[in-house]
């Protein structure tokens, strides 16, 4: 197990657009390794997902997951999903506010604005062709981590600065009302 350090905004590396892996550098030892890392990281802090650039290496890789998040408890579940050279497209104009944190950012909240149905074109760690439908709050997580393979993160969405809060201030203020919202957003759109 290899949990790497995790770059915090400021960190120039976390503003460069990645660049796409080849399917050969892909098979590497080397990639592999470095998704082994990403998965492992991102278990370490308890992420629902981890960037490539953000443990340093600009490629366009990112994990995702979610499975009892204690940090996000009210997102529906994602297994263990490897997105290669991903390329997200909605589907519609359906948007949904939804309060994000990013391990990039600590302790930081704040309010963006996401797509409700995404298509997502990726290849998985062997390789794999995959052309998805996402939805709700899995979408928002699959736009939030490829936004980051565009030198992009949280902070450059949230549409009123007024939203930012730090994680205290959210669970002391604002997570009930968000929880109340955002369960009645999921069980009408799933996932």
């Amino acid at each position: 197990m290899t949990v790497r350090e995790i770059l915090h905004v400021g960190n120039p590396l976390l503003r460069e657009r990645s660049r796409e892996v080849t399917r050969e550098e892909l098979a590497s030892p080397a990639m592999q390794a470095l998704i082994d890392d990403l998965v492992d990281t991102m278990h370490a802090a308890n992420g629902a997902g981890i960037a490539a650039p953000q443990i340093g290496e600009t490629v366009r890789i990112a994990t995702i997951e979610v499975t009892h998040n204690p940090r996000y408890p009210y997102k529906p579940p994602i297994p263990l999903t490897v997105v290669v050279n991903p390329v997200i497209e909605p589907l519609d104009d359906e948007m949904v506010e939804v309060n994000e944190g990013c391990l990039s950012v600590p302790n930081m909240r704040g309010n963006v604005m996401r797509h409700v149905n995404v298509r997502v074109r990726y290849l998985d760690r062997d390789g794999v062709e995959h052309d998805e439908v996402r939805r709700g709050l899995t979408a928002g997580t699959f736009q939030h981590e490829c936004d980051h393979l565009d030198g992009l993160l949280f902070l450059d969405r949230v549409h009123d600065t007024r939203s930012l809060t730090t994680w205290e201030q959210f669970e002391r203020f604002h997570r009930d009302e968000f929880v109340r919202r955002i369960t009645e957003f999921v069980e009408r759109v799933g996932s």
